[in-house]
């Protein structure tokens, strides 16, 4: 990625820019815009938790009534439409 910041005198100007060599014969994109545009914005990683960080978090009927779900779900995608 290439980047420059110009401050244009006037409205109409010309531009000169150097690309490097693997740039040659593809599409490259310009952008236009102010500093005051952007928008600045946080960004939260996912965890890396493994499966095993989770074993014991369900009870023993919580995870009855989620394992029957889950089976309800698979012969949902066996059904004909």
């Amino acid at each position: 990625m290439v980047q420059t910041i110009v401050r244009p005198k006037e409205s109409s100007f010309d531009m000169e820019v150097s690309l490097p060599i693997d740039y040659i014969g593809k599409d490259v994109h310009v952008l236009f815009y102010i500093d005051e545009e952007i928008k600045t914005t946080t960004v939260k990683l996912l965890s890396t938790k493994k499966p095993s960080d989770y074993f014991g978090i369900l009870n023993k009927e919580e995870g009855e009534n989620f394992e029957k779900h889950i089976n309800n779900i698979r012969t949902e995608w066996s059904r004909d439409m």
